[in-house]
This record gives C-alpha cells, structure tokens and sequence, in this order.
C-alpha cells in the first residue's frame, strides 16, 4: 500500500496539479499578508508571511522534482516550515473558535489548507536529499523567524487572540524546535531509508 502511494506522489501527472495548487496557493497566501506587508519596515518583509514562503520553498521543490533535480536546503525549508506553520495556522484557528465561540468559513478553510500543507511536506520525505547541516541551517532560519515575530511584533494579526501572545510565542518556539526534530527522526529512521531506495528505484 505504501509502495503505491509513493509511485503516485511521483507520478508526473500528480506533481503537476500539486504543483499549480501550490503555486496558486503561495500567491493567495502573499495577497492575504498584503495589508501588513504595507506596514512590515522592509528589513523583516522575507520573514513574515511564513505560510506562502513555507508554500513557495515546496512549490520550488516540486519544479525540482520535475526536472529531476535536486536542491537540500530548499527542501529542508519546504518540510519543516510547511509542518511548523501548518500546524501552527491550525492551533490558532481552534483556538480562535474555542475562546470566541465562532470561526469565519475563511477560518475553516485556513485549517483545512494549513492541515494539507503539514502533511504533504511530510509525505516526500523519501524524496528529500539534504543531511543534517541543512536542517541546522533551517533551525537558525525558524528560531530567527521566531526572534523576528515576537521580539520585534512581525507575527500575524490575530486580534481576538493579543492577550495570549506570551503563551503563544512560546508555543512558537517549541514548535520550531520540534519540527526540526520530527524531520531529523523520520529522515533517520529505517523505514524513510527503505522509501528512498523505493521511490529512486
């Protein structure tokens, strides 16, 4: 079963509509951020709209994969951001619904999209060729996006949720942490490394 799903997250026909979904997502996403990038000093504009660069570093990977080319450290950026803010997105849209009893049909999509960012980053994990000094290099990159939000306020405007701030910059940086780590062990495990020799066959 698992061998079928990789043959058919290679299929060229599949990757071409991931890829035009992911590409029409990262330009919606860009759009979405667009009021606060109007007001973003433009030292920090390539740090905060974290979902559509997490987008565009997979959609990148994806024209990669197509030219049966590779390049690491995009992919380590692709998988563990796509995890991080996907996952991210989807908790403060819960608790959004949790502390104010009502969530946007806006709402609902941003964690329908954010859950599916989360999980196809993870899928191609048998197809990723970067090692352990890109994921280091990635770390630095989360951490300092972190840094960058909740020191300096570059986070996204989520105003029913100000008073939770602190929690949620904490909730931030345990997130980066852990889905650097989360990549590291499944890139490491046993069973990635026989998908790899599956899906290069």
């Amino acid at each position: 079963m698992i061998t079928y799903l990789y043959a058919l997250l290679k299929q060229r026909l599949f990757l071409i509509i991931l890829l035009i979904i992911n590409f029409l997502g990262t330009i919606y996403g860009y759009i979405w951020y667009g009021p606060q990038l109007e007001q973003t000093p433009s030292r920090f504009l390539l740090f905060v709209p974290d979902s559509p660069t997490a987008s565009l570093f997979f959609t990148i990977f994806l024209v990669l994969l197509l030219l049966n080319k590779s390049w690491p450290l995009v992919e380590a950026l692709a998988v563990v951001t796509l995890f991080k803010y996907g996952v991210w997105a989807v908790v403060m849209n819960v608790l959004m619904l949790v502390t104010t009893g009502y969530l946007s049909p806006a709402g609902y999509m941003l964690i329908f999209s954010h859950g599916a960012m989360a999980v196809q980053g993870l899928l191609y994990l048998p197809f990723y060729r970067f090692k352990i000094k890109h994921l280091i290099i990635v770390l630095i990159w989360t951490l300092h996006n972190d840094f960058i939000d909740y020191v300096y306020g570059m986070m996204p405007s989520y105003r029913s949720l100000i008073d939770y701030t602190p929690a949620i910059a904490y909730f931030t940086f345990w997130l980066s942490l852990i889905s650097v780590y989360l990549v590291y062990y499944l890139m490491q495990h046993k069973k990635t490394a026989s998908l790899q020799r599956i899906v290069r066959g």
